[in-house]
Parts: C-alpha cells; sequence; structure tokens
C-alpha cells in the first residue's frame, strides 16, 4: 500500500458546528485520521469516512489532556503510516491555534501540509453579537491580544493597546479579567465599553455588557466563566441592548 503523507489543519470555527467552511468538511472526509481540541463540536466527526480514526487531543484552560509535544509527534507518526491527518482545531489555527508550531514541526519531516482558515472567536463571536471591531469615526483598527503569556502574566501587548483608541479583545483572558480593568482603570478608561462573551455562537450563549468600572460586579452576578472572550472598546456601545445596560446601572 503507497502512503502519502499529508497534514491539514482545519479550523472548526468559534463553536456552532454550522460555522465550519465547506472546504473544512471536505477535508474531514478525506481524512484518514483526525486529531481533535476541546472547543470542536463532536457532530463534526459525524462527516468522517468509517474507517477514519478519530483521537482527541483536546486541552482546556491549560489543563493538558495531550503536551503539546506529543501532538506534534502524532501528528508526523500517522501520516507516516496512515496517510492524511486532519488537525481539527476550533477558531482559526493560526490565531492562538499553535498551528505555525506544528506546522514548524511536521515541515522537519518532509510531510505534504495544507491548512483550511476557520473563523476566529475574535470576529466570530463579535460579529454574531453585532458589535463591529471597526466602525468609522469610532475605531480604526482592532487588536487580538492573549490575556495570559506562557509565564502566566498579563501580555505586554495590552500595555500598548491600553493607550490606543483601537478595540481590543482578549482571548484566553477571562482569569485576567481583574488585571485588566485595574489597567484601564489606572489609564482613566473606567467609562470604556466592554463585553464578556461566554460559550459564543453555542446554544447556552452568554454575553455580560458594561464599563470597565462595573463589569467585575456583573460578570459575577451573571456567573460568567469560561470559555469567554473580552471586548474592549466604544464599538461594544454599538451592541442593541448596550444603552438599556447602561440606563440600567443608572437607575439602580
Amino acid at each position: 500500500m503507497n502512503i502519502k503523507p499529508k497534514v491539514t489543519l482545519v479550523g472548526a470555527g468559534p463553536g456552532d458546528p454550522e460555522l465550519i467552511s465547506l472546504k473544512g468538511i471536505k477535508a474531514i472526509k478525506a481524512a484518514d485520521v483526525i486529531l481533535y481540541d476541546a472547543l470542536v463540536d463532536e457532530s463534526l466527526l459525524e462527516y468522517a469516512n468509517e474507517k477514519c480514526t478519530k483521537i482527541y487531543v483536546g486541552k482546556r484552560a491549560e489543563q493538558l489532556s495531550t503536551s503539546q509535544d506529543q501532538i506534534n509527534q502524532l501528528l508526523v507518526d500517522y501520516a507516516l503510516t496512515h496517510g492524511h491527518i486532519v488537525r481539527l482545531k476550533g477558531g482559526d489555527p493560526f490565531v492562538f491555534g499553535r498551528g505555525g508550531e506544528e506546522l514548524d514541526f511536521v515541515h522537519q519531516f518532509n510531510i505534504e501540509t495544507a491548512v483550511v482558515p476557520g473563523i476566529s472567536s475574535s470576529i466570530g463571536l463579535t460579529g454574531i453579537q453585532q458589535i463591529p471591531l471597526t466602525y468609522r469615526g469610532i475605531s480604526e483598527s482592532f487588536w487580538v491580544i492573549t490575556g495570559s503569556t506562557t509565564a502566566g502574566k498579563l501580555s505586554q501587548d495590552l500595555y500598548t493597546a491600553v493607550q490606543t483608541n483601537a478595540t481590543v479583545v482578549v482571548l484566553m483572558g477571562f482569569g485576567k479579567l481583574t488585571e485588566i480593568v485595574e489597567l484601564y482603570q489606572q489609564r482613566g478608561k473606567g467609562n470604556l465599553p466592554i463585553a464578556l462573551i461566554q460559550n459564543g455562537s453555542l446554544p447556552n450563549e452568554k454575553i455580560i455588557m458594561g464599563t470597565i468600572d462595573d463589569i467585575l460586579d456583573e460578570s459575577q452576578e451573571k456567573r460568567v466563566g469560561v470559555p469567554a472572550i473580552i471586548v474592549l472598546g466604544e464599538v461594544v456601545a454599538k451592541h442593541r441592548d448596550f444603552k438599556n445596560i447602561i440606563k440600567k446601572f443608572a437607575t439602580a
């Protein structure tokens, strides 16, 4: 049997299985092995052929079921022994998905690779909530920043972003929400609109909005947790319910 090793990174989108691309589904159908993550809806695996081997390699809140080094090696091992491997990831493989690291490792073995982009939660979940990341006269750019570095510290990029008028989307940063709030308050931005989107695009989706000064109390009251993204910027006020929320705070 002539095996042709190949690894395809496929972005499954932010959660709702209908948000994967048609090309992504075609890749799943053609896969001999699928390595999939925690944030991937398992209904997508139903597109795979009957002989396809499906392996869960999920990560959640930095608690690993499989280390990144192990995942890298699995991609190579299965490609060499089985053929076409699909690495199915939540969001987009190249937006804090470590897809670049995986390709770097696979390329060392001269294995063919391909990438099918996915909808990142940073743009997909804000879009679903009808929060524009850019808006003429309000926001000329948007930043997508990790909430926590590998050392467990707040990203230095946030210290730069807070000095701008850009929309800032923080991924994997809910555990740093208090630090982020303090950073913005130190810059005199206590009235800046902010949104927390938990389980975005899914049936149990929850969105909490407010200002920097009140979001901590609001998040505790509404019991928001992970996985969640943080959106900071004047564009959050474009959400259709934002004005009503601010009025509620004013009369409380």
